[in-house]
């Protein structure tokens, strides 16, 4: 399977070489970033009420101090889709202060 020569690209190959079907559905989070709490909770908000995702959890990292927002999307991880989802909920962040930090799939513990 061949995948775009970027990030995203990057991550989805090296999922497929640990065996992860990236033909099915999977839980997908996207770690939006903020450096206030409240505009975390205003975009927490603004997305919880989209219908594309309406799974969100708001945490402090304890390593930075920065406000994360986690948004799970239930998706195929295609490569266009994924990017589409990450532009889409980098717009919405933007305008409350916030910026993307990437997104990814929980591996099974099973």
């Amino acid at each position: 399977m061949q995948f775009p020569d970027d990030d995203n690209g990057q991550l989805l190959a090296e999922m497929a070489a640990e065996g992860i079907n990236l033909n099915q559905m999977h839980m997908v989070d996207f770690f939006i970033l903020f450096e206030q709490k409240d505009q975390a909770e205003s975009f927490a908000k603004a997305i919880s009420e989209d219908e594309l995702a309406p799974k969100t959890e708001l945490q402090k990292c304890k390593d930075t101090g920065v406000w994360e927002v986690v948004t799970t999307v239930e998706m195929v991880p295609d490569h266009q889709l994924l990017s589409q989802t990450e532009q889409y909920l980098e717009s919405i962040a933007n305008s409350h202060e916030g910026y993307g930090d990437g997104w990814g799939i929980m591996a099974d513990t099973e």
